[in-house]
């Protein structure tokens, strides 16, 4: 079976529910894509760092409840798991508080274990990370990633890279954009969002994104449009086929490259691949969470 690495940071999660009440989940942009990638059937593994408190012990766990690989998890002795907050407003678009400064996923190249992970990630068939698994971490700590990204392709393997961008994650928009062109030109498959291009280099135009990101030698491109749909690599729109009402958009983006990448690796057409994306975005942005309980409308492969 074809083997999948995500790499990046999970948190645990708090949303309100009502006034004085909140849900406790789990999430993080390659943490959300794994999970769905694992509810699709697929052998999928995810690459970071935890700590020895109690809320990594029930993310760790959670995650193998999901049939994420964890294996590859390795644990910093001193640094806790991350934290985030999610509000949303009456449209369900959603904002976000966190407390991840000083998480043990920021630290990942600083623990020996940290190694034979990643000699085990080079032989993956697929890998995945984004511009916030590059954010999170210190410089060398990025290059390391863009390394593993390369040694992938040397061992015949494939990468794909979501350029999620969250400014406040970096140090200058130069040094963001700089790490992005350097993800760009290593992937097989890109999957930027429209608006996180256009906040980062200023690019009112979906098609100059496309372009851009194919002269950097990334072929397979989908613009991810929101509600409006996709930009597939051939400059056709890709419509969402069902309009729904969002109650919370937080995983929207990565549950889309969760059944892109997974119609994809069963040999699905790319315009078929991006309309299992859209099914599977549509299902989440109707539940609360980053990755909402799986239930019988969910648009998994059977």
């Amino acid at each position: 079976m074809t083997s999948i690495v995500c790499v990046g940071e999970a948190m645990v999660e708090f949303s309100i529910l009502a006034a004085g009440s909140w849900q406790v989940g789990f999430g993080g942009d390659t943490a959300n894509t794994a999970v769905h990638l694992a509810r699709s059937g697929l052998n999928v593994a995810y690459l970071t760092a935890l700590g020895p408190d109690p809320f990594s012990g029930e993310l760790h766990g959670r995650l193998a409840q999901e049939g994420v690989d964890t294996s590859l998890i390795v644990t910093h002795p001193h640094r806790a798991v991350g934290l985030y907050a999610i509000s949303t407003d009456d449209a369900g678009e959603r904002s976000f508080t966190y407390w991840r400064e000083t998480s043990a996923a920021r630290a990942l190249f600083d623990i020996e274990d940290a190694y034979e992970a990643l000699s085990h990630a080079a032989r993956a068939d697929l890998l995945c990370f984004s511009l916030i698994s590059l954010a999170i971490l210190p410089p060398d700590g990025r290059r390391r990633l863009l390394d593993l990204g390369r040694e992938v392709r040397a061992n015949g393997g494939r990468v794909a890279f979501d350029g999620n961008y969250r400014p406040r994650l970096w140090e200058s928009q130069e040094a963001a954009m700089q790490a992005r062109d350097q993800a760009i030109a290593l992937a097989d498959i890109g999957l930027p969002t429209f608006d996180d291009e256009e906040a980062l280099s200023g690019s009112a135009d979906v098609e100059a994104v496309l372009q851009h990101w194919r002269d950097l030698g990334c072929n397979e491109v989908i613009v991810k449009l929101g509600a409006e749909g996709c930009l597939l690599p051939d400059g056709e729109v890709c419509p969402v086929p069902t309009k729904v009402q969002a109650v919370d958009t937080s995983g929207a983006g990565d549950a889309f490259n969760g059944g892109y990448l997974a119609a994809r690796l069963r040999g699905a057409s790319i315009r078929d691949a991006a309309l299992a994306g859209h099914a599977l975005a549509g299902w989440s942005v109707t539940k609360r969470g980053a990755i909402p309980s799986r239930d019988p409308s969910a648009p998994y492969p059977s």
